[in-house]
């Protein structure tokens, strides 16, 4: 494959697999050579062996971290502090993307970023959306309501005041309280039941809405 080829199918594609490009070759092996080679010179970016990126300028754009989240585990969304701060939700950068996954948990750097995946029970994997988070690139990512339950289902001791506390939520920030009830009987968890009723103590003691 020549590398104008290359560039011409995935210039629109933020991500693109190794099996895209073997559908139909005549020599894959070769087209794994080439790979490694555009690779080492900067042409391309290899997230994991079988999924890499076209750099700019042959890109249209950078790739988004997120959307690369969701290539890198695909039974995935973006969830948790990295969903928290997107929606506004906590004040704090989070330098790691986490995600929830239906596979096994994992931790990998990349030259783009580390990525941090933990695994959920397929029961619990709802409550996410796609949303067009640059243009033309695309993500999964979880609603506010179902990031902050993902991370309270993840977290040990996370149904405690002094946790709850420390996240410094900023509810104004779109954050839906009847959803995040209808999400919380959902789950049918008594830690995650603990957890939103230690939250609507807290929102009253700060004098805010007395229901989530």
């Amino acid at each position: 494959m020549k590398w104008e080829r290359l560039v011409h199918l995935t210039r629109d594609m933020p991500v693109f697999t190794t099996g895209f490009l073997l559908a139909g070759s005549p020599s894959p092996s070769a087209v794994r050579r080439q790979l490694d080679r555009w690779a080492r010179s900067g042409k391309v970016t290899m997230l994991r062996r079988g999924v890499y990126a076209l750099n700019e300028p042959w890109a249209r754009q950078a790739l988004h971290p997120f959307v690369a989240a969701n290539a890198l585990q695909r039974a995935s969304y973006v969830s948790r502090q990295s969903a928290l701060r997107y929606h506004g939700l906590i004040p704090e950068e989070v330098p790691v993307v986490t995600s929830v996954s239906r596979l096994r948990p994992e931790a990998m750097s990349t030259p783009i970023g580390s990525f941090d995946f933990r695994h959920i029970k397929r029961e619990m994997f709802f409550g996410y959306t796609e949303i067009e988070v640059v243009s033309g690139q695309n993500a999964l990512i979880a609603r506010p309501e179902k990031a902050l339950i993902d991370l309270i289902y993840l977290t040990p001791f996370s149904d405690k005041a002094g946790y709850l506390e420390e996240l410094r939520l900023e509810w104004e920030a779109g954050f839906d309280g009847q959803a995040f009830q209808t999400m919380v009987a959902q789950t049918g968890s008594r830690k995650i039941e603990r957890a939103a009723q230690l939250l609507l103590e807290l929102k009253k003691s700060q004098g805010q809405y007395t229901t989530l």
